[in-house]
Parts: C-alpha cells; structure tokens; sequence
C-alpha cells in the first residue's frame, strides 16, 4: 500500500449500551485547572509565532523540544514510557491490569498554529492522570496518554500518520520511507531528533480510547454547548491534480488559441465550490494549494498542480462528489485541449465511534450539568485511527469563533477545564467497564 493511495474502510458496528456511569462519577473529584493552563502555556513557549500561536512541525528541531518537555512532565509523574517505531510516545499510569484506556492527541502544529489544537488533548490527558494519582484512586485498569507523530500532514503526508501506523493500516517500513515537502526522509528525521523508538507497531490495543479536542469549528459556541460528544469523523478524499497545457506570450497568443493552465485550475476551484454549495449538509471542498509554472507576470502557465480536499460524513455522497469531480475534469480537458493528470493522496472513509463511548460522554456531560451536543467532527483525528481496533470517541469544547490552524485560535478556559473534567470522569467509567459483557463490535 503506497503512503499516498490510502483507502481505509471502517465496519466498527454496535448497539446503543449505556456505561454504569453513576459507578464511577465522583462529582468532587475535578481536575486541577491552574497546573492544566500553566502546561498549555509553557508548551506554547516552545516554537512561538506572533499571534500566540506555534509552529511545530511535525520532526523537526521545534517538535524535538515540544517532545521533550512533555516527556519530562511523564517522567515527574511516574509513568511508563515507550516510544514506538513510529516516533508516537506513550505515558503509561501502571495501576490495575490488563489493556490500558488511552487517551492523547498530538503536539505537532501546522506552520500557522494555535497553542490549543492537540496539545489540549495531550495536557489533559496528563493532568487526568495526575488528578487520579493525587486522589490515591485505584482503577481496575491502567490509564495511557499519548502523542502521536505527524498528525498534521503538514510535514509529511498523510496526516495521522503516526496514529495509522500505530493501529495497522500502514507498515512501519512504508512510512519511514515517506518524504516530506522539504524534501527530507521521515525516518531519517525520526532518527536526527533521537525518536526512533523501538517499541514494535502495530501498538498494544487499549481496552478503550478517548480523545479531547478543541472542536475548530463554530457550531458549540454558536449554538451555546459547552461540550460536544463526537459521533463520528466524517469522510476525507484529498487529491493531486495535474493540468498540463502549454507556456505563451501574455500579450501575443489570443485568448481562444491558450492552453491556460492557471485557467483550468481557477475553473476546477470554481466548480469545487460550486459543488459544495449545492450538496449542501456536510459536504465541504477546499482547493489549499495551487503551483503554476512558470509562474510569471508575463507568461501563460504551461503547468498548474493543484490540491483538491473533499469530505462528507456519508461515504456514498462522497463517492458521488468524486466522480461528477472526476467527470468534470474530463470535461475540462477535453474542451480546453490539455492533459490533466489527479493522483489520490489520501482516502479515509467515514468513521463512526462507539456508541457506548459516545452514550458515556453524553451521560457525564448531563451529569455534570453542562449543555452537550452530540455532532460528527469536520476534521481528521487520532481517534478515527484507534476507532479501528478498540471502542473510541471523542470529547470537543468549543473554539471561538471557530478558528483553528491560525494563532488566533482560542477556547475559554472555562470550557477547556469542564472538557478536562469530561475526561476524566469517563477515562474512569472506561476503566471500570468490562466491554466484553456486552454486545461488542462486528
């Protein structure tokens, strides 16, 4: 399987459970917000960017010292640390036995980063520990945080990269391979900043995984949620495309006789958008990315390469916004005489979490008085990857204003403490619950 020619399909199926939730909320035990924000600011003092933001991408010299610091933080706590072949590090609690529940998120950051997206859940997952520790609570099972490598994609593609090969869906070998836009090898680069671990991948299976996230998008605030219990993550197609016409005088070659390949590009922009606004509901495109060449004031673009992403939270709608993509393409070369060239990057199916997960969240958020919307996730995430081989969800608070990936990013404290005290109320419910009683997944 090519890094680039991902094809993950999901049939994780269960019936609606409900968690034995009031045997495990204890609604004194809370987490301590002062030492959850002061990890979240010294963390952003490592690689920042004006705006408060951070640029951490993914194996690079910045990463190394925002792994660093967290893996001391793991050290002070105590905790079993591994770090698997594929750079994800895992903080372990070593208290019960049997498959840990695992929570975590990641801490690389796009180029235009905000201080929340993935550290939050990383941060959280170490203060639920520390909280429980603290209380002298004893579990049943041990509890797991983790960072994953190259959740971003920004570096190295795809994203959830590390997370992927954690879970299986792609070999170890494959990925090392894998370059990055810089031109460097990931396994090299794993290598310079001395995080290729030898814990081997496929990682252990958690007996349940649960991730918290900002949700970076603008529904929970505008419809005043304080927590989002995640049902799903919704489809994922990106595409390469590339339009090959022919260079020309700008000022000479009469527009009915050009082969403009920036033309082509702005037309297939246009009809993403389109396209998107007549599917309506969860379907969303994007064209984030666009080279020409020879990229001069006074030339026709001989060449255009283009990125286009796709997503909808139903997979057959997203079948059908491939194919009229597709068709469309074929259209456009035909009529304008070019060649025109697409390449699948990625292709994640839908995912849809544990019911029972989902049920949990939802049953502690109403527990603890706070306003909760159960909602699919626009974005990519861990989460979908571990969703492959063990009970998942996922928890989001609200972003303001539903920016993310921009050093504006912001989520009031407010809400980042009451989703750190969803988590750990459900990381222990988690703990205590025997899934295999049950009816299990199919």
């Amino acid at each position: 399987m090519s890094a680039f020619d991902l094809n993950i399909s999901y049939t994780y199926r269960v019936q609606p459970v409900s968690l034995p939730v009031a045997l495990s909320v204890n609604k004194t035990l809370t987490i301590n917000a002062d030492r959850l924000m002061r990890r979240l600011a010294d963390l952003a003092e490592v690689s920042p960017i004006d705006g408060g933001g951070n640029c951490r991408l993914a194996l690079t010299a910045q990463d190394k010292l925002g792994r660093d610091l967290v893996m001391n933080w793991m050290t002070e706590l105590g905790l079993s640390i591994t770090v698997d072949t594929i750079g994800n590090v895992i903080g372990t609690w070593d208290t019960g036995s049997g498959a840990p529940v695992m929570t975590g998120s990641h801490i690389d950051t796009v180029r235009t980063g905000g201080r929340f997206d993935g550290n939050y859940g990383v941060l959280a997952g170490l203060e639920v520990i520390e909280t429980c520790q603290t209380a002298n609570l004893e579990l049943p099972r041990p509890l797991s945080v983790t960072f994953f490598t190259n959740e971003e994609g920004a570096r190295f593609a795809p994203d959830m990269l590390g997370s992927l090969v954690y879970a299986g869906a792609m070999q170890v070998e494959e990925a090392l391979d894998i370059v990055a836009i810089d031109g460097a090898r990931l396994g090299d680069e794993l290598r310079t900043i001395g995080y290729d671990g030898s814990t081997p991948c496929p990682g252990v299976v958690p007996h349940a995984f649960v991730e918290l996230h900002i949700e970076q998008g603008p529904i929970l605030e505008a419809e005043g949620f304080v927590i989002g219990a995640v049902t799903g993550v919704q489809g994922i197609s990106w595409q390469e495309v590339v339009i090959e016409g022919q260079s020309n005088h700008a000022g000479t070659t009469p527009m009915a006789l050009r082969h403009d390949a920036a033309y082509i590009a702005a037309r297939l922009t246009v009809f993403l958008r389109e396209l998107a606004l007549r599917y309506g509901q969860h379907q969303v495109c994007t064209v984030g990315k666009i080279d020409l060449f020879p990229n001069l004031v006074n030339v026709v673009a001989a060449r255009a390469t283009l990125t286009l992403d796709v997503r909808n939270t139903d997979n057959t709608v997203l079948q059908k916004a491939e194919q009229e993509i597709a068709d469309f393409i074929k259209v456009l070369a035909s009529q304008e005489e070019v060649t025109i060239s697409t390449r699948q990057l990625v292709r994640f199916d839908p995912v849809i979490f544990d019911d029972r997960v989902i049920s949990l969240v939802e049953s502690i958020a109403h527990d603890s008085k706070l306003s909760v919307k159960t909602m699919p996730s626009g974005a990519g995430h861990d989460a979908q990857m571990l969703a492959r081989v063990c009970p998942s969800g996922m928890i989001f608070v609200p972003s303001v204003k539903g920016i993310s990936h921009n050093a504006a990013e912001f989520t009031h404290t407010a809400d980042l403490v009451a989703g750190a005290n969803v988590l750990l109320q459900s990381m222990i419910a988690l703990a205590h619950h025997d899934f295999n009683s049950q009816a299990s997944a199919s």
